[in-house]
C-alpha cells in the first residue's frame, strides 16, 4: 500500500511537553476529516505522550518512523 502525501507537517523537534500535543491538536483542527498531518517530534517524554494523546481524541497513527533521535508520526484526522 503507498503512503498518504502529508496535508500538512509540523516539526516539534525541542519542544517541551505538552506543549507538542497542543500544538497537534491545533494544527489537526485546521485539516478536513481524512486529511494526513505529518509530525516530528523528539524521542522520550513527547514520544511516550503524543501518540497516546492523539489516540485518546479519536485520531489514528498512520505511521511511525524513527528518524535519528527523532519520530515522524504521521496522523489521520477523525
Amino acid at each position: 500500500m503507498e503512503e498518504k502525501k502529508p496535508d500538512a507537517n509540523l516539526d516539534l523537534r525541542g519542544v517541551v511537553c505538552p506543549i507538542n500535543f497542543v500544538k497537534t491538536k491545533l494544527k489537526l483542527e485546521e485539516l478536513n476529516n481524512g486529511q494526513i498531518l505529518e509530525i516530528i517530534i523528539d524521542a522520550g517524554e513527547p514520544m511516550a505522550n503524543v501518540p497516546r494523546s492523539i489516540k485518546e481524541e479519536g485520531h489514528k497513527i498512520v505511521k511511525v518512523d524513527k528518524v535519528d533521535n527523532h519520530f515522524r508520526l504521521l496522523i489521520e484526522k477523525a
